[in-house]
């Protein structure tokens, strides 16, 4: 939600240590986190130290629905046996199932897009923070949340910004915390320089003419 990262080291770290095991949830990571769109792993250096790893074929990868679970092959064994909710739904289409596979074959071949996802953060996570806006997060992830504080400045910035073309979305309590609301950008590989360009001078101003920065 903030576009933080986890200190997977340190976790992996204290795992070892007390024979623990690790699970990620990687939704907001696959396909584009890391050199290569690997997720938390990757970015951080640690692959090969996380035990279970969940994520989604409906971000990222572009799918419409459903997602998986990686690990070692007993408990893959096991969830297919035991979890009620791939016990009790129904399988994936398959137009999704052929589009994430696509997207995994890409992914496996070419790293231009995770590039462009990351060049395109820097830009837009710079270029705010030098407008006077509050970006939260990791300086990498491309989950940007411009942070507003009051709830009905969110929403009508974003409303704002939709008169300018610019489709964002102002999140509010209780989907965060009481007076942290604020406008989430995701930046993408398929956003042009222009595109960035475009959503920044938006952003600025409306800031300015809704009192947000100077």
């Amino acid at each position: 939600m903030d576009g933080n990262v986890c200190k997977l080291r340190e976790i992996c770290d204290l795992a070892d240590e007390y024979n623990a095991l690790t699970l990620i949830d990687e939704c907001h990571a696959t396909g584009f986190f890391g050199k290569t769109g690997r997720g938390t792993e990757e970015f951080l250096d640690q692959c090969g130290r996380v035990t279970v790893i969940n994520s989604t074929l409906g971000k990222a990868l572009g799918g419409a629905a459903g997602g998986y679970t990686t690990g070692p092959q007993e408990l893959v064994t096991l969830l297919r046996q035991k979890s009620r909710p791939y016990l009790f739904s129904n399988a994936l289409p398959p137009p999704v199932v052929g589009a994430a596979i696509k997207v995994f074959q890409l992914l496996m071949n070419e790293s231009s897009y995770a590039n462009i996802v990351y060049e395109n953060t820097t830009k837009f996570r710079t270029e705010m923070t030098k407008a006077g806006f509050t970006v939260a997060g990791s300086p990498e992830h491309p989950i940007c949340p411009v942070m507003l504080g009051d709830e009905k400045l969110a929403h009508t910035f974003a409303d704002r910004m939709l008169d300018e073309g610019i489709y964002v979305i102002g999140f509010s309590f209780p989907v965060v915390p009481m007076n942290k609301a604020r406008i989430r950008v995701q930046i993408s590989a398929c956003h042009s320089t222009q595109d960035i360009d475009r959503a920044i001078s938006a952003f600025v101003k409306i800031g300015r003419e809704l009192n947000v920065i100077q």
